[in-house]
């Protein structure tokens, strides 16, 4: 065990309902097993024309050995690790960049830039956090710049709205990074912003240069394309997932996002069922916005995703740009918390242990 961790530092652990929802990053955070980036290197495809129907069939075989526990080390023989047809796929879809579900079209390869912003991969932070979730602390917060929202009440505002800010990162770069990291103690590379997703391609290129293992933790508005959603299969131990509103007309006012419950439901759907699955998703309940929002997400987890843990946020404050709408520019009410953890009892939802 590294010097940094506490004699303390497992005891979130030892927490009945935090150790049953997610057992396999427990045991890869203690070096028990591999990370899931370390299993796709070991299965070996025979890329013919269709690289996403081969992309599919080693998802199917790493599924496989999640669920039977470990995967058969095999000869390469000329053939392409599942790691390295994930880089490959997630490089060409910055040529019309699909990244995330805004699929802008730009050829980002030339420069070109969308949404996000993001010209080149760059790292506003890299430290050891220590105010994460239990499960999570001390986590190995890797803060990338740009984001594909714009959310007016936005606390990383700095970075998420700046993508030019912080400095730029190769592939062998952000590798270090990860490394250093896990060395100096962290239980986790936990991928953050602004947003990863834009960061993808460069992120998978990373995986495959690293030295250490540790799981992956994936921090993440849930924004993605569903491509990109399947190349995030297979390498995320843990995910770390936003689920900030159920009521569109929300979502477009707020974050200016367009079909956002159809498609964050979708990829925390995709996340949830393959294996293994385990999740915290983060809940930041609104001022005002019980009805509207934190009562059907709540009621869609227990119907959904039933065995996650659930962390009902009250951190919210009026950051950034939230002052120019009055409904909002207040913090959350005891009454209105106290409302969120009610239903989540109600609804037998597992969210006391995470904080």
């Amino acid at each position: 065990m590294a010097w940094f961790l506490r004699p303390d530092a497992f005891s979130a652990f030892e927490n009945e309902e935090i150790r049953d929802t997610i057992p396999r990053y427990i045991r890869v955070v203690r070096r028990e097993e591999p990370p899931l980036f370390r299993l796709t290197q070991r299965i070996f495809l025979d890329v013919g024309d269709d690289p996403w129907a081969t992309h599919d069939e080693g998802l199917q075989i790493l599924s496989k050995c999640v669920v039977e526990g470990g995967c058969p080390k095999e000869k390469r023989d000329g053939r392409t690790s599942l790691l390295e047809l994930k880089a490959l796929l997630a490089k060409d879809l910055l040529r019309e960049c699909r990244l995330c579900e805004w699929k802008c079209g730009v050829n980002r390869l030339e420069g070109e830039i969308g949404v996000c912003r993001v010209r080149d991969s760059r790292v506003a932070s890299a430290f050891i956090h220590m105010g994460e979730e239990a499960p999570i602390t001390p986590s190995g917060t890797i803060f990338f710049t740009g984001c594909n929202f714009r959310c007016i009440f936005c606390q990383n505002w700095d970075i998420s709205q700046f993508p030019e800010s912080g400095k730029r990162v190769d592939e062998r770069e952000l590798a270090s990074i990860m490394d250093e990291l896990r060395r100096q103690g962290a239980r986790n590379i936990n991928l953050v912003g602004g947003e990863p997703t834009p960061n993808l391609p460069l992120i998978i290129s990373s995986l495959n240069l690293v030295r250490e293992n540790f799981p992956v933790v994936w921090n993440s508005n849930m924004y993605m394309s569903e491509e990109a959603m399947k190349l995030l299969l297979g390498l995320v131990d843990l995910w770390l997932p936003d689920f900030k509103y159920w009521n569109d007309e929300c979502a477009r006012k707020y974050s200016g996002i367009p079909r956002y419950r159809e498609t964050v439901t979708r990829n925390l759907k995709m996340a949830y069922d393959y294996p293994p699955g385990e999740m915290v998703l983060r809940h930041l309940v609104l001022p005002g916005h019980l009805n509207c929002c934190t009562e059907p997400i709540l009621r869609w987890i227990s119907d959904n995703i039933p065995d996650i843990l659930v962390n009902i946020m009250d951190q919210y404050r009026p950051e950034y740009r939230a002052s120019k709408f009055d409904e909002i520019n207040r913090r959350v009410t005891t009454e209105e918390m106290t409302r969120a953890y009610r239903l989540a009892d109600e609804l037998g939802l597992k969210w006391r242990s995470v904080s």
